[in-house]
């Protein structure tokens, strides 16, 4: 039995319902973007506007942190199913935790980076 200690909420059906939830802002968050780039001719003026404006940048940090709990509950799912010791031996554990804390790394760089780019800090 694998220990949920870094899942994210504990259940796996509350995970499944959050990756759904988080994959209906992120299809949202696109069509908003193409309904940008499709509806008028683009500018920087027009372009610096749209995406400077509070609601957009709301709804960007809202998808920013929708993609990164969508990505670590897909990394973390991976991680349980993939890395076993049926699979890789042993050491399956250690292997799993090194895994999913570069997993996490890497997703709070990206959300640090891209929160700094939405909001300029």
């Amino acid at each position: 039995m694998v220990t949920q200690v870094l899942s994210l909420t504990r259940s796996g059906l509350a995970d499944f319902v959050l990756q759904r939830l988080t994959a209906v802002v992120l299809a949202a968050y696109t069509v908003c973007i193409l309904a940008f780039f499709i509806g008028e001719p683009v500018t920087y003026v027009g372009l610096t506007e749209f995406f400077w404006s509070l609601p957009m940048q709301i709804f960007s940090t809202l998808a920013t942190l929708s993609i990164t709990a969508h990505a670590w509950i897909g990394m973390w799912t991976i991680g349980t199913d993939y890395l076993r010791p049926a699979h890789v031996g042993g050491n399956a554990t250690s292997l799993r935790f090194v895994y999913q804390i570069g997993c996490l790394l890497a997703l709070f760089v990206y959300l640090a980076w891209s929160l700094g780019l939405i909001w300029q800090f």
